[in-house]
């Protein structure tokens, strides 16, 4: 099966200096670089060591994900980022999972010893309050629902139809392959601390865009 790695950047350059030469190629068959207009030379750096980067089209992470997404011809995806939360070396042990027979597989940091080195009070008790809350009101068994890195089979993800365009998309594919009763597994997965940049998630924004998300979701069922 075809692997594509998709890499989401905007304003990582430290993060990809350090993280890059990390990730082997025989990891993948397929790279794409999506970035959100970086000014700090993280375009310049993908194009100087011969990386295929485009700039996204549309502003949100969830524009990232459906203009890579609709470029990757692989059968696998796995979504990674390159600011040192994400361990290169989990990329395989994702891929090997999914080939188990899953249709999705997350690199939960809450799972099996794993820790987040990145968490302040904040985010962890969002991390638990929205988890829990989407294992309540969907019936699904998981133990980090915003976790980023994941690999996907290609053709569950264009059974769900993912047409936002903000942070919310990561959160609605598990909603809805919950609901569709696809396959859904985890590895345990640690979160290293950020290296460089800055954080793009805001705790307040983020979270009310997400809540909505959930309360539209569990009044479409």
């Amino acid at each position: 099966m075809k692997v594509t790695l998709i890499i989401f950047t905007w304003n990582e350059i430290d993060g990809m200096r350090a993280i890059m030469p990390q990730i082997k190629k025989e990891w993948y068959d397929e790279l794409i670089i999506v970035d959100g207009g970086s000014t700090d030379g993280t375009i310049e750096y993908a194009q100087e060591n011969g990386y295929p980067i485009f700039v996204q089209k549309e502003r949100g992470a969830g524009a990232a994900f459906r203009e890579s997404i609709a470029k990757a011809t692989g059968d696998i995806v796995v979504i990674f980022s390159p600011d040192g939360n994400s361990v290169p070396e989990k990329i395989p042990e994702l891929v090997a999972k999914l080939k188990e027979g899953n249709d999705i597989v997350i690199a939960s940091r809450y799972l099996g010893g794993a820790k987040s080195y990145d968490d302040d009070i904040v985010t962890t008790f969002g991390n638990w309050f929205f988890t829990r809350l989407m294992n309540l009101m969907f019936g699904s068994k998981i133990t980090d629902v915003f976790v980023m890195f994941r690999a996907y089979r290609k053709e569950a993800l264009d059974k769900l139809n993912i047409n936002t365009n903000d942070c919310s998309w990561g959160s609605l594919i598990l909603i809805r392959a919950t609901k569709k009763k696809l396959k859904i597994a985890e590895i345990p997965g640690d979160e290293p601390a950020r290296i460089g940049g800055v954080r793009k998630m805001s705790p307040l924004g983020n979270g009310s865009r997400e809540l909505r998300a959930f309360l539209k979701e569990f009044f479409a069922r």
